[in-house]
């Protein structure tokens, strides 16, 4: 028991379960309140493109995943800008554009193909130290950013015609988001995956927007959720001896459930609902 406490395995995975909690739940808040939740599996599959051309040209896949997430970052937003269709249409087509490059490149690396697939499942108990630096530079990023710009990313991410009125850099907060998402992806690709980093992002930010009418207290709680989600799939992976990533995913959709269920905007809209009956 005591070696694994000592374990610096470990304690790795505990500390990248925290930044990435933290970071993931960041830009939830913003995709979620955004209603373009969809970014985040764009972002991690544009990420996961980059790396696997990293691992096909023999470069480092994290710096290509970085510039691969910049790529789309820089892709969406002028798109996303585009009055001819949503958002989400911008989104969709940079995300199948990823999706078949990622296939293609797949086939593209020589021999065994461990370690692309470790980024798409990603293994937080065998983060390396580098990986460790980046998730950590992400998450203290964010949280400063967040907080030296909250009053404009606020009125952005409600309504970014208003934000434009008012004579706030609506435009370049919005790239901001894109591209803080992408990086935040791409730093958890070791540890989550880019399969279930979209998870982590979403369902802590969902349970909390079940739970407060405040930006700032979703913030906080959706940072409690996603490192609490980290933590007990950390246990529960460590006891059951399962895979860490599922447990954690779970984990984040177990607190949506219990935070849907017990949600005042539901209790409400059922409230609300039922007196337009009556």
């Amino acid at each position: 028991m005591f070696d694994v406490i000592c374990d610096p395995f470990l304690h790795r995975a505990i500390l990248a379960t925290l930044f990435a909690g933290v970071s993931c739940s960041i830009v939830g808040v913003l995709v979620v309140t955004m209603r373009v939740s969809f970014l985040g599996v764009c972002m991690s599959h544009a990420a996961f493109a980059g790396a696997l051309l990293g691992l096909v040209i023999s470069a480092n896949p994290m710096w290509m995943a970085i510039l691969a997430s910049l790529v789309a970052a820089a892709a969406l937003g002028p798109l996303a800008d585009r009055g001819d269709f949503a958002p989400d249409t911008a989104i969709g087509i940079v995300f199948s554009s990823a999706l078949g490059i990622s296939f293609l490149l797949l086939s593209l690396i020589p021999g065994p193909k461990a370690e692309a697939l470790s980024l798409l499942w990603g293994s937080v108990l065998t983060v390396t130290p580098g990986s460790l630096h980046l998730l950590a530079g992400v998450a203290v990023g964010s949280i400063v950013i967040t907080g030296l710009l909250f009053k404009e990313i606020q009125t952005v991410v409600f309504n970014r015609e208003l934000a434009r009125s008012l004579g706030l850099p609506a435009t370049w907060v919005f790239y901001g988001i894109l591209v803080l998402s992408g990086l935040t992806t791409t730093a958890s690709l070791n540890a989550i995956g880019g399969l279930l980093v979209f998870s982590l992002i979403v369902n802590p930010a969902a349970a909390a927007y079940q739970l407060t009418y405040s930006l700032k207290r979703m913030f906080a709680l959706a940072a409690v959720f996603g490192v609490a989600s980290g933590w007990i799939g950390l246990v529960l992976s460590w006891k059951l001896n399962l895979p860490t990533g599922a447990l954690i995913i779970l984990t984040s959709c177990a607190f949506f459930v219990i935070a849907n269920a017990f949600s005042p905007k539901r209790r409400a809209h059922k409230s609300t609902v039922t007196e337009g009956e009556i």
